[in-house]
């Protein structure tokens, strides 16, 4: 039976660790649908539309990975879409506590749902959104730690300010 894989974040931006994980996701899993979160409350940088756009950009190559947004509970999401996994991320010891909560609380309200913990290759352990985009604020290069097209759009966005 095909496998499909929910990757939920906010995704903002997507860094290459990101991409690192939807690359290697894309190889386990017959499906990966990468799930931006819609949170008003984070005050994001880039809208949902853009982050769908950088997003989808990122993944046109590969021919099992789509994009698409939900709001609410994580679960009830994937479970509308049919994943049987959940696909999360852990950079350091500090997310893995966190992390951990989170998979045990999604097994309580959907025990049929795995949750599936990958590291991103070590160039990108330390690399989180919240420090690109404070970074680039004070005028920090992230050149290599963000994708191409989602530099351009910090550029854009930053220095452009729209």
């Amino acid at each position: 039976m095909p496998v499909k894989a929910l990757y939920p974040g906010t995704f903002d931006p997507p860094t290459n660790g990101h991409v690192d994980l939807i690359q290697r996701g894309a190889k386990i899993f017959d499906s990966l649908i990468v799930a931006i979160l819609v949170n008003p409350v984070k005050n994001p940088l880039f809208t949902v539309e853009e982050r769908v756009e950088m997003l989808e950009e990122v993944a046109s190559p590969l021919g099992n990975v789509s994009v698409a947004t939900f709001n609410g509970l994580m679960v009830d999401f994937a479970r509308q879409q049919g994943a049987t996994a959940v696909l999360r991320g852990i950079r350091a010891i500090s997310d893995y506590e966190h992390e951990f909560q989170m998979a045990l609380m999604n097994r309580r309200l959907a025990p049929e749902i795995e949750t599936v913990f990958l590291q991103p290759a070590g160039r990108y352990s330390f690399v989180s959104s919240r420090m690109v985009k404070e970074v680039f604020s004070f005028g920090g290069d992230v050149t290599g730690l963000v994708p191409p097209n989602v530099l351009k759009r910090l550029r854009a966005r930053i220095n452009g300010g729209s």
